[in-house]
């Protein structure tokens, strides 16, 4: 699978933070993650990574996210019921992956995520659907003022 060091977007790259847990990549209004293999990611750890995301983007700016699955591990399917509670601005949400595992935890997790979970097998159209999403955002805005 490809990593998000591969793609050609890498040198529109914001900022990159490393945690114990996995590396997540900010762009202009994207956030693209590759989480460690046997992690259990939890709310603590998606707590790190919104906290970041506010940083970088500021606490209101709608985000699309991407999880690139290019190692096994599980998402604790509850993550979502507290990133709603505290009212985070991910607006679209996209998994990349091919095991088993993966396709299996996105059926756990859209049970629990409120908007819509889209899945990609190749991340270059994972980052082309995003990025599509975050024009929108933009005319949104330009369609305000």
């Amino acid at each position: 699978m490809k990593r998000v060091k591969d793609l050609s977007l890498f040198k529109k790259i914001r900022e990159i933070r490393e945690y114990e847990f996995g590396v997540f990549y900010f762009f202009d209004k994207l956030v693209i993650s590759e989480i460690k293999e046997d992690i259990v990611f939890q709310w603590e750890m998606a707590e790190k990574a919104v906290f970041a995301a506010q940083e970088i983007f500021g606490k209101d700016s709608p985000i699309v996210y991407i999880s690139n699955r290019i190692n096994s591990y599980t998402v604790d399917p509850l993550i979502w019921m507290k990133f709603h509670k505290n009212r985070h601005q991910l607006t679209h949400y996209a998994v990349v992956g091919q095991t088993k595992g993966s396709l299996a935890s996105v059926v756990l997790e859209r049970i629990f995520f409120k908007n819509t979970i889209v899945q990609f097998e190749d991340l270059d159209d994972a980052v082309a659907w995003a990025l599509g999403k975050v024009e929108l955002f933009g005319k949104e805005k330009q369609a305000l003022v």
